[in-house]
């Protein structure tokens, strides 16, 4: 093997990150990466592709240490990272992602395992997806003949334990083993610099996807071995800058392979014409997925309304197939098209596509829409009974469904999340950990439902801390999950090191559950494919939902709907048998009333949030907040106590979100809430420090009375 005469650089590592519109992920990359550097003499280089969410600000602001490269336009993955490649001064080079974390350890085993083998010019480490699973694409196959057919026709998905099949990502294969492989991910790739000078940088006709499968087969032709490093990992966020671009992902992949076919294999003719057909099906294949998934919300938007038709068919005539038969084909395709297409119009199909209200407005349009058709197309007037059953039906089942969605904890696509399915724990007792559970009490529409905390030891399990309790250690965090049905997990950066939270996630895999990474600066949640704001909600004066003239209306409408219901259904035998006397659910119906005359509304802030804020004259008090509600998101809250500034957020949310669908999802939680204990008084959760000096205070007072009262031949006990 030739190799080029060994270059000496003063630095042992050049670290390189390319960014475009991920500057969450890319600060606490940074965060994690700095760490990790300690110790080693190196660089970091970012090269930011045009993004415009802030990100090279960022890096300029607080990272003042890191060298910033800012181009004016995205000239794609492989051409921002040579143009870094050629200023750097390590070493060994490291190729990494924004959207990753690495352990304070990373670095340091990786430079030490290329000491200690001098023949291996690039490697990778283990790479966990941000739920503790192993993240597949960390150790390939070049797409040999028999490899890419394997993977193609779904033999290496079948069967990957198989040697035989399972070639593609090596799944026959042990994670928790060092080997020597084909290629890497490019999102964690290091290399020895005699490697990269003597086969050169990336091939800059790859834009995105591509370039790191043909640079580890380049390096491997040339004489090195590619190898996989068990004994670090990585998480690694996956497709979060093609994501916030406006890249097709899928034609960039395969057009990707297209080329790397091209340029390695086209000797044969035979073998590249196969592997390029394979490519373009599977790349077929995989579009229409995806085209077929944004079809799902329409498809069942269609059935659910042919299956108003045909219940409302029902009911109105007692029997099915009352029709003609020649206006079945009709019955069942127009009013689903018209519906289908106002749904459309109103963006349920894009960005408000969990928007219960823009369902109920646009469907409930479409049938006046249907009504003025079946008067003037006579020929298929048969019973405007069945026309308005069948819109009834459709304006519960259309948003219903969207609303279940919800309740199980999905988030929409503007931003709002369900209040339902986020039950969390934070991992961290300090400060910052308290101040994090404060931000997230502050943010109710992000849907972070904390039920605890876990700390670093178990020494402290069982106590309180700020209302809630201490339910484990980092040792039994997996048990914890299990017992309280934990969805999502947020770490404290400044509370537990990268190793250790890396650990943590990789233990509990096998757990249902989301990882969430809070960075020291306290700004945002970032978790698998999401980043959520923790930053205050202004207490401004603005125009909120509430203050809309049409949703005042829809709100008076839902109230006396809802109410009057409830008034004839069950008001009578909670009112005269008093059947739940002094529970939270009589006191509702009790107070329904007040509903119909116009005092209060089913949800709202509680009267005496609203008096206590006019108290303080706080901006809050000067916007119009609503009716005092019979239960609302304070009310929701009752098993624990509320600061002013918290109640003040969570009227601010409610009075910018207002809506039908809010309400029903508040009254939704409300009858599904468990009955809770009474609210801890902030007494009861003091920190034993706190205690201990509130009794040597109260000790010191006693004393100072008792020597007061010697004089008076009396102490204050006997008095």
């Amino acid at each position: 093997m030739k190799r080029s005469r060994k270059h000496t650089a003063p630095l042992q590592l050049s670290v390189i990150i390319v960014n475009y519109n991920v500057r969450e992920f890319l600060h606490h990359a940074l965060v994690s990466l700095q760490k990790a550097m300690k110790g080693i003499r190196g660089e970091i280089i970012v090269v930011d592709n045009a993004s415009d969410d802030g990100s090279v600000e960022m890096v300029r602001k607080r990272f003042p240490t890191v060298h910033l490269l800012a181009n004016k336009e995205n000239v794609g993955f492989a051409r921002a990272n040579n143009l870094a490649l050629k200023r750097t001064r390590g070493q060994f080079l490291l190729l990494i992602n924004p959207d990753t974390l690495v352990q304070e350890d990373t670095l340091r085993v990786m430079l030490k395992f290329f000491e200690e083998n001098p023949d291996v010019g690039l490697a990778g480490c283990k790479i966990l997806n941000p739920d503790g699973t192993f993240q597949l694409p960390c150790r390939r196959s070049f797409p040999t003949p028999w490899v890419a057919f394997t993977k193609m026709t779904g033999l290496s998905a079948l069967f990957p334990k198989s040697r035989l099949f399972g070639q593609y990502n090596l799944t026959y294969l042990s994670p928790d083993e060092s080997y020597e492989l084909d290629a890497v991910s490019g999102s964690f790739m290091m290399v020895r610099r005699e490697a990269y000078e003597q086969v050169g940088g990336l091939d800059e006709d790859f834009f995105m996807y591509g370039e790191d499968l043909d640079w580890c087969y380049r390096i491997q032709q040339a004489g090195w071995k590619n190898y996989y490093v068990h004994s670090t990992k990585i998480i690694h966020y996956k497709g979060e800058s093609t994501r916030r671009s406006n890249l097709d992902e899928i034609r960039t992949f395969y057009q990707a392979m297209h080329l790397f076919v091209k340029k390695h294999f086209g000797k044969s003719s035979l073998f590249s014409a196969v592997l390029r057909l394979g490519i373009s099906v599977t790349s077929s294949i995989a579009m229409l997925k995806a085209f077929f998934r944004t079809l799902r919300v329409a498809a069942l938007d269609v059935i659910l309304v042919d299956f108003s038709i045909l219940i409302a068919e029902f009911l109105w005539f007692g029997k099915l197939m009352r029709l003609p038969l020649h206006a079945y084909p009709i019955v069942y395709t127009v009013p689903a098209a018209v519906v289908v297409a106002s749904l459309a119009a109103a963006g349920v199909y894009t960005r408000h596509r969990m928007s219960a209200s823009r369902t109920i407005v646009a469907t409930l349009v479409s049938f006046v829409f249907l009504s003025a058709l079946v008067f003037f197309f006579k020929d298929y007037g048969f019973s405007r009974g069945v026309t308005i059953i069948s819109g009834w039906l459709s304006l519960v089942f259309l948003p219903s469904w969207r609303l279940l969605v919800r309740a199980l904890g999905k988030s929409t696509p503007e931003g709002r999340k369900s209040l339902f399915g986020r039950r969390s724990l934070i991992v961290g007792t300090d400060g910052a950990a308290r101040e994090l559970l404060r931000r997230l009490r502050t943010r109710v529409g992000d849907g972070y439902d904390v039920v605890g905390f876990i700390d670093e030891t178990r020494k402290r399990v069982g106590e309180i801390l700020d209302g809630l309790p201490i339910l484990g250690s980092v040792e039994n965090v997996g048990k914890v999950i299990h017992d309280h049905r934990v969805s999502d997990v947020i770490f404290s950066t400044q509370t537990l090191s990268y190793t250790e939270i890396l650990g943590v996630i990789s233990r509990s895999r096998q757990q249902t559950v989301n990882f969430h990474l809070v960075p020291n600066t306290l700004e945002v949640i970032i978790g698998k494919g999401s980043v959520d704001s923790l930053d205050e909600l202004p207490l401004v004066q603005i125009s909120y939902n509430i203050e809309k003239p049409g949703n005042r209306f829809w709100k008076r409408v839902f109230d006396i709907a809802v109410a009057s219901l409830l008034l004839i259904s069950v008001y009578p035998f909670v009112y005269f048998k008093r059947l739940l006397r002094g529970s939270t659910s009589s006191r509702f119906i009790v107070q329904l009333p007040s509903v119909l005359k116009g005092g209060r509304s089913l949800v709202g802030p509680p009267a005496e949030a609203l008096t206590a804020a006019r108290r303080k004259g706080s901006t809050g008090a000067l916007l119009y907040l609503g009716k005092p509600g019979l239960t609302g998101l304070i009310q929701l809250q009752a098993n624990r106590p509320l600061t002013l500034q918290e109640q003040e957020q969570y009227n601010l949310y409610y009075a910018k979100n207002q809506s039908v669908a809010l309400d029903i999802e508040i009254l939704l939680k409300t009858l599904l809430q468990r009955p809770s204990s009474p609210p801890l008084h902030a007494a009861n959760q003091k920190r034993p420090s706190t205690i201990a000096a509130s009794k040597t205070a109260r000790r010191r007072r006693l004393q100072t009375v008792e020597d007061s009262s010697e004089g008076k031949g009396t102490s204050s006990w006997q008095n």
